[in-house]
């Protein structure tokens, strides 16, 4: 039995300001019992938390653990078996920086998945939506204009699907095979070479007919779009998560609003790209698209604040950029403050990922994925944002990074 008391911890909900002195008690990867006075049994491992906050674990809505190469089309014509090699040290880091679940939005497979699930590699909980579709031309169809005009088919990030027949049954083996969403991309993007970044893509039966499948499981579609034309486009049809969103209007983050749907701001990925686009050789059309979307980021996230759009959080690191990953709390925070960054990392994402309706991650029975943190990160979010700030994470009650040293 894996039983675990923390002990002298304050306690943050990830909603409120107020930290609660608390002791845990955690029980074969559960929360059992949280109060005062709480006596280990034998075989108890104590954690001693010495005043520091414990909060649920982070997580990242907007992550690529396939996408270990910047280039997309060098990523797409690697071998699966490098790239999922290489994805687990893109998981393992990001549980160490305290991201307990992640959302891989473009990638992963039946494959990755079991292997996490039989511990065979260290990683948050892994929630894919497989290849995200795209139409022929659409954002990620990274022939150019003078290759080769044959169909590309399925891809490790990406796939192009036209049709609303061809659709239907491609999310149904999505599915089938394990997938929590549906990605789709429906208007252009930075990465990709041929695509005007506000053109809506995809037609509206199209967007439908892949909406309607995924509802029908209980599951949902996540869009990447860009301008409110696009946005619009997604919503109407009924796409419950907008990614990145840079260009959003106010009219536009009224309709999310009203819909309920979900902005999921990507402020890392263009700030990463800006700075070391050119170290890293990033194409110019790449680099010059980038720049049309940077300076809107933030002030997105004010429009969809402002009309009272739900927020989650996400990075968008590609390739070499993974190790920017917090990055993207500092700078959400520089926009929300540390309460409301924390917020859409912990709550708003959890209500994104359960359409059904999220658990409260701190109540009795809730599975044990918890961050110590070296102080208290609402005063001072360097202890999150700082990748050598040192924390130790917790996932299913078992410690698997103790940098502050708990566990003696």
């Amino acid at each position: 039995m894996n039983d675990v008391l923390i002990t002298n911890a304050l306690l943050f909900d990830g909603l409120s300001a107020e930290l609660v002195p608390a002791e845990l008690h955690l029980i074969d990867g559960r929360i059992a019992e949280i109060g005062m006075g709480l006596r280990p049994g034998p075989g108890t491992l104590e954690l001693d938390a010495r005043g520091r906050v414990v909060s649920p674990g982070l997580s990242d809505a907007h992550f690529h653990a396939y996408a270990v190469e910047i280039r997309t089309e060098v990523l797409e014509t690697m071998p699966l078996s490098y790239v999922a090699l290489a994805a687990q040290h893109r998981l393992a880091a990001a549980l160490r920086r305290g991201f307990t679940t992640v959302r891989d939005v473009a990638g992963g497979d039946a494959g990755i998945g079991e292997a996490i699930r039989r511990g065979l590699i260290v990683s948050p909980h892994y929630l894919y939506t497989g290849a995200a579709l795209s139409q022929s031309g659409g954002h990620s169809d990274w022939r150019r204009v003078l290759d080769p005009g044959c169909a590309r088919h399925g891809g490790h990030t990406v796939e192009v699907v036209d049709g609303v027949e061809p659709l239907r049954r491609v999310v149904r083996e999505r599915f089938r095979t394990g997938a929590h969403a549906i990605k789709i991309m429906t208007s252009g993007g930075v990465a990709s070479y041929t695509d005007p970044i506000r053109s809506p893509q995809y037609s509206a039966d199209e967007v439908r007919a892949v909406t309607e499948e995924a509802s029908r499981r209980g599951s949902y579609v996540a869009a990447h779009a860009y301008s409110p034309e696009a946005i619009a486009h997604s919503i109407t049809a009924g796409v419950r998560s907008i990614e990145h969103g840079n260009l959003i209007d106010a009219a536009t983050a009224r309709l999310m609003a009203e819909a309920g749907a979900f902005l999921v701001p990507t402020l890392a990925a263009y700030d990463a790209m800006d700075r070391r686009g050119e170290a890293l050789a990033m194409d110019p059309i790449v680099r010059a698209k980038n720049l049309e979307v940077l300076e809107f980021g933030a002030h997105a996230i004010e429009l969809a604040v402002d009309a009272g759009v739900r927020l989650g959080f996400g990075t968008d690191q590609l390739g070499e950029l993974a190790d920017d990953q917090l990055r993207g709390i500092r700078l959400h925070a520089e926009v929300l403050g540390p309460l409301a960054t924390l917020r859409s990392a912990i709550h708003g994402n959890a209500e994104l990922f359960h359409p059904q309706g999220a658990p409260d991650p701190l109540e009795e029975g809730a599975p044990a994925d918890l961050v110590v943190w070296n102080g208290d990160p609402l005063a001072d979010l360097a202890l999150v944002w700082d990748e050598s700030a040192p924390r130790t994470v917790l996932l299913g009650g078992r410690v698997v990074w103790d940098g502050l040293e708990l566990a003696r």
